[in-house]
Parts: structure tokens; C-alpha cells; sequence
């Protein structure tokens, strides 16, 4: 079960002067599934709006209703075989989104796998975030814990030319579990009409 409080948490640091977030990378695919360009920045590259804009889209899947549209789903250590998506998601995430080849073997997956009839996108932003100490009566205290490092994925319908509108699919991988990694889970956003775990598992 996903504990709100940790969702929250990670919300508190995606505000445009102090995001955890340092790198955006998106496609943008056409009605039949064909990528029909991306982007790949450095986060503070983007305009002070910009950054809002695609920091308002990552908490559209984090504040959305836990354990209902937001689920926590296990990975098996059979599942992460060699050449499964979770190896792919691995790659991506320890090479911080700089690798290209990575985000376009997985945007042909996602081209293939999910077929939405209509011209949507794919965001993925990479963040690290330093977990701080909390003492046992809850205060925060100085110092951090660990570094939390995590690809949060968007997905949904084109509201315009090249503008997203508001995520329909989406995770964020690994799971942030009881303020920590958990390289076990990952967390499944949902609001449309496919099963985003079978679209990531097959």
C-alpha cells in the first residue's frame, strides 16, 4: 500500500526555485504510435513557466487518489531478467536521462504497446532527492538519510501542437516506500482505459 505521506513528501520538493527534478526528456507520438519528435534538457534550461507547467504535470500523478489511481505493484526478481523494460528503466535512470539510446528503445516500446488512437505524449523526468533525517517525534533534523534517485513517467493526450494535456498514465519508479528506496515496487498511475502494468510487463 502506498503511504500518502511519502507522496507528499516528494511534492514539497517540485516547487520551480527548489525541485529535486535536474532532467527532462519527451516524444510525442501520433494517433498510430509513431514518435514524431522529443526533447532532452537540463530542468533548469526551461523557463521559470515551463518548469511549473511540467513540475504541475508530475504532481497530477502524485496527489491523485492513493491506492486507487496511484498502486503499488511488485517486481518480481524474475521479471527483472536481462533485456526486460526494468532493465531499460535501470539503464535510463543511472545514466540520469542523458542517454538517448535508452529513451528511444523505450519510447518504440511504449509506440507498440500503447496504442491510444489520438496524439498523446511522454514525459520522464529524473530527480534526486535527499531524504531528510525526521527524529522520532516527527521533526525534521538536519542531515540527510539517503539519496532518493527516481524516474517519474507522464503520459496523456496532446491538448494542442506539441502541448500536453493533463497525464492520464504514468509511475514512478522505483517506489518511494516508507521514506526510502524500494527497488522491489514500482508506482502505477491510471486514469484511462489500459492496464499500464500488462503494457510494462508483456
Amino acid at each position: 500500500m502506498i503511504n500518502r505521506e511519502d507522496m507528499l513528501e516528494l511534492t514539497r520538493r517540485m516547487t520551480p526555485d527548489r525541485s529535486s527534478v535536474s532532467r527532462i526528456a519527451g516524444a510525442y507520438f501520433d494517433e498510430e504510435g509513431y514518435v514524431d519528435g522529443t526533447f532532452n534538457t537540463h530542468f533548469l534550461k526551461l523557463s521559470p513557466s515551463e518548469r511549473t507547467k511540467n513540475l504541475n504535470l508530475a504532481k497530477t500523478l502524485l496527489l491523485s487518489k492513493t491506492n486507487e489511481e496511484l498502486k503499488d505493484y511488485k517486481i518480481t526478481a524474475a521479471e527483472k531478467k536481462p533485456g526486460s523494460i526494468w532493465q531499460l528503466l535501470d539503464g535510463m535512470k543511472e545514466a540520469e536521462l542523458k542517454n538517448d539510446a535508452f529513451l528511444d528503445i523505450f519510447y518504440e516500446l511504449l509506440g507498440e504497446r500503447l496504442p491510444a488512437e489520438y496524439p498523446w505524449y511522454c514525459f520522464m523526468l529524473y530527480g534526486q532527492y535527499d531524504v531528510p533525517v525526521k527524529g522520532k517525534d516527527k521533526e525534521w533534523m538536519e542531515g540527510s538519510e539517503e539519496v532518493y534517485r527516481y524516474l517519474l513517467c507522464m503520459m496523456g493526450p496532446l491538448a494542442g501542437e506539441y502541448e500536453p494535456g493533463k497525464p492520464e498514465y504514468g509511475f514512478l519508479y522505483p517506489a518511494f516506500r516508507d521514506r526510502t528506496t524500494d527497488e522491489e515496487y514500482i508506482n502505477i498511475f491510471e486514469k484511462g482505459v489500459h492496464d499500464v502494468w500488462q503494457v510494462l510487463c508483456r
